[in-house]
């Protein structure tokens, strides 16, 4: 490995025992192991493909290399943003070349397949099916919807979970003693140290590019005398005596804090419960803050745009009827013009809700109406209101009596509409907020004339 190769890129594992987290799949005589292992290719317990699902930075790209420093095994990458389906046949036919010319297992790594579309997908089946290669797909989005069901039948799923805190540490203070990383020249403050962990969001690429990049500004802190930890330098100028990097150094090195956000687990629905709380409790200010944070962390702007259109309806309500409105045309145009102008569209969405006037009058209202239902009540439809258009009807009485609304005054007639056990029972309770203090006022004058009060 060249001194020169990016520090993540140095450190990464030559074995599974030095994989950082995924211990739970790394037990002994797991697939993992079995497959790192490198059994012939064409033997019934030869290698299977495996689809690995996970945050970035959690091991993908590492265990792929992993497995393909198995005897006999030769590793072809691809990219699904580059790669299409004339590459992938080309890496099958060597493949097969390789398996019986030179009995050489072809260790293929797909990253990002979801990007694959079926056709793209359906080239990997022969190869996969009949053992060419060992495919080794990673992906960040979840497989029973993004990769097609025969490739999914023939690979072995397994899930990656976010690294912790501690898993991070223990990477950053082995770099930093590794000869293959940064050799003891330098030693981490437990200040720095923390500060690495907690910027690199549980990504383990992302915090030894961070641990790169802070080194380099003590380095050459250290190179221009700046460091009273430097003694003796070798005839190169390089420094003998480590270096400390304290927590200047990473916050020089690192003025952008990663966003800890994990789009399949708490923090998705942490943050997605937070924002429509802030939007409820008609705070603009967190409201966007939650926003910005979804969108910078890659969430779905599709699934940001429905939470904010369900928040429309049962938050604002009729107090505001504009506000959905207002939603549902930001949803069609974010689907419309997408990413990143779609910000736009959705924050004036959020600060349309955020300040609006509140009533979940609505929601409450036939959630109320849910529960009777549900326990029995509203048994029957009046007479009167039944339908009278089919031959017979009339016998049965139905239709007969009925005021049409229409030839009442101001289109208001009295009647019963609901079934006898529910008159008289008030589903929707207006508030007196916003556009909902004048539908009170005629809803009761309404309720008055309907029910012949």
């Amino acid at each position: 490995m060249s001194p020169r190769s990016p520090l993540a890129v140095r450190m990464r594992p030559r074995s599974l025992d030095e994989v950082v987290g995924q211990q739970h799949l790394l037990g002994q005589g797991s697939p993992l192991r079995q497959l790192a292992a490198g059994a012939d290719a064409g033997s019934p317990a030869g290698p299977s493909s495996v689809i690995l699902w996970g945050p970035p930075g959690t091991g993908k790209t590492t265990l792929a290399h992993v497995i393909a420093r198995g005897p006999g095994r030769k590793f072809v990458e691809l990219s699904a943003i580059t790669a299409g389906v004339k590459d992938v046949r080309r890496v099958m036919e060597e493949a097969l070349t390789a398996r019986d010319l030179y009995r050489t297992t072809t260790v293929l790594f797909l990253d990002e397949i979801h990007r694959f579309n079926k056709a793209q997908q359906d080239a990997l089946l022969p190869g996969v099916e009949n053992r060419w290669v060992v495919l080794v797909a990673a992906t960040t989005e979840n497989p029973s919807f993004s990769v097609v069901s025969p490739l999914l039948s023939r690979s072995l799923l397994l899930t990656l979970k976010p690294l912790t805190d501690d898993d991070i540490e223990g990477l950053l203070q082995r770099a930093a003693e590794d000869p293959r990383g940064l050799g003891g020249r330098a030693e981490l403050s437990p200040e720095a140290l923390d500060h690495l962990v907690r910027m690199s969001g549980g990504d383990a690429r992302r915090a030894l590019t961070a641990l790169e990049a802070a080194a380099g500004v003590a380095f050459g802190e250290a190179s221009d005398g700046g460091s009273e930890a430097v003694a003796d330098t070798d005839s190169a100028g390089v420094s003998l005596a480590p270096v400390t990097l304290e927590l200047r150094h990473t916050e020089r090195a690192l003025d952008v804090a990663a966003v800890r956000y994990d789009r399949a687990g708490d923090q998705h629905y942490d943050v997605a419960s937070a924002f429509i709380k802030s939007i409820r409790g008609s705070d603009v200010d967190a409201a966007l803050h939650y926003l910005a944070r979804m969108l910078e962390a890659g969430e779905d702007p599709r699934f940001v745009a429905r939470r904010i259109v369900i928040s429309a309806a049962e938050d604002v309500g009729m107090a505001d009827p504009t506000a959905l409105q207002t939603a549902v045309a930001a949803a069609q145009a974010v689907q419309l013009i997408g990413m990143p102008e779609g910000r736009i569209v959705l924050a004036e969405a959020v600060v349309h809700l955020a300040t609006a006037p509140k009533s979940n009058a609505a929601y409450m209202g036939i959630n109320s109406a849910i529960a009777d239902v549900r326990s029995g009540l509203g048994t029957g439809i009046p007479a009167h209101l039944r339908d009278a258009h089919y031959q017979g009807a009339k016998q049965l009485g139905h239709g007969a009596g009925y005021v049409y609304a229409h030839d009442a005054p101001h289109g208001v007639a009295a009647q019963q509409y609901p079934p006898d056990d529910l008159v008289g029972r008030d589903y929707y309770q207006p508030t007196a907020n916003g556009a909902e203090r004048e539908i009170a006022a005629r809803l009761e004058k309404l309720r008055r004339i309907v029910r012949g009060g």
